[in-house]
């Protein structure tokens, strides 16, 4: 307990003290003492039994926390709350869409918020922070699934292994520059409608390897493509921009300097290293094709059972499913 309210609690006990001694050795009457201390004779009768039973200690204010809450949240709720809120770093929205979908319960985004808060965990990391609304760029979103699909690179690094060390290794180890190499590219290609996404990892970021994301994305993509979207990275020059035309597709370029306008793309790039990276506790493993294989298991769980807010908590997938079932 502060001081500040140790003091003040002691200050507190010694004048109730006081009533119950002015009570027996000034007026000699309950309700004379009671009327001119302004309390109640029911409160006075409490102070002094607490005082009979426990002395001075009895005099201070103790917990108005009941004894039994039948609305309070139960604890295997609020765990898996914290559990939420510190691996994923999910807000009240998220937490609530999650809680629904995978444990079939129905918690209010305020419920949620007051656990965080009592727990002092309501606090997001600064990348992750509310944003003011009018500060906030203007959400877009196209109305059928392939009427654009933006794609983007994310650059990784991993970290050449030593003989004497396991398979995988921290990135944040520090090692000789000598037992490092050429980073890896995370090549993401996402539906401006569904949030569909196709992701593909490569040891090179060129035009070539462009042209063969862009045919792996159109043989995973389940809709017809009608517009490219990319920013104006060397990898997405000519001979991307014409392999692109030659297929009956548009290609667009978005400004210069301009990330916001490829906003979905960067922003699944934000969750990928949320929810992806983060959870392999820094491991990066060096092997194109164990790159590949986990990050298609989270291309899976991200199109398939991951609720977006942005979707109203649908998964890309239900979201897919229902425009398919939209007349046009």
């Amino acid at each position: 307990m502060p001081p500040s309210l140790q003091q003040q609690q002691d200050r507190q006990a010694q004048h109730r003290l006081a009533v119950l001694r002015h009570a027996e050795e000034v007026t000699g009457n309950v309700a004379l003492t009671c009327r001119y201390y302004g309390i109640s004779r029911p409160c006075f009768y409490k102070w002094l039994h607490r005082y009979q039973d426990e002395g001075l200690e009895g005099l201070r204010d103790r917990s108005s926390k009941p004894h039994h809450c039948p609305h309070a949240t139960e604890a295997d709720v609020v765990n898996k709350i914290v559990y939420l809120r510190q691996h994923y770093h999910f807000g009240p929205m998220k937490i609530k869409m999650y809680l629904k979908r995978y444990h079939d319960i129905d918690i209010a985004c305020s419920a949620v918020y007051r656990i965080l808060k009592k727990l002092g965990m309501n606090r997001l990391p600064a990348s992750q922070r509310y944003t003011r609304h009018d500060k906030r760029y203007t959400r877009y979103e196209k109305q059928q699934p392939g009427n654009r699909v933006q794609i983007d690179v994310k650059f990784i690094e991993p970290i050449v292994l030593p003989k004497h060390t396991p398979a995988a290794v921290p990135v944040t180890a520090t090692l000789p520059k000598r037992r490092r190499r050429a980073k890896y590219y995370q090549f993401t290609a996402i539906d401006d409608c569904t949030r569909l996404r196709v992701l593909r990892i490569y040891p090179r970021c060129d035009q070539k390897t462009a042209v063969q994301f862009l045919d792996y994305v159109l043989e995973r993509l389940p809709f017809r493509v009608e517009v490219i979207q990319t920013d104006n990275g060397a990898e997405f020059q000519s001979a991307f921009h014409w392999n692109v035309l030659d297929k009956g597709i548009a290609h667009t370029y978005i400004k210069p300097a301009s990330p916001h306008l490829n906003g979905k793309v960067e922003r699944s790039h934000r969750i990928d290293a949320e929810e992806f990276y983060r959870m392999l506790d820094g491991v990066v493993i060096d092997d194109t094709g164990v790159f590949n294989d986990k990050l298609r298991e989270w291309e899976d769980y991200y199109n398939y059972h991951r609720p977006h807010g942005s979707l109203g908590g649908q998964t890309p997938y239900e979201r897919l499913k229902q425009k398919a079932q939209t007349p046009v």
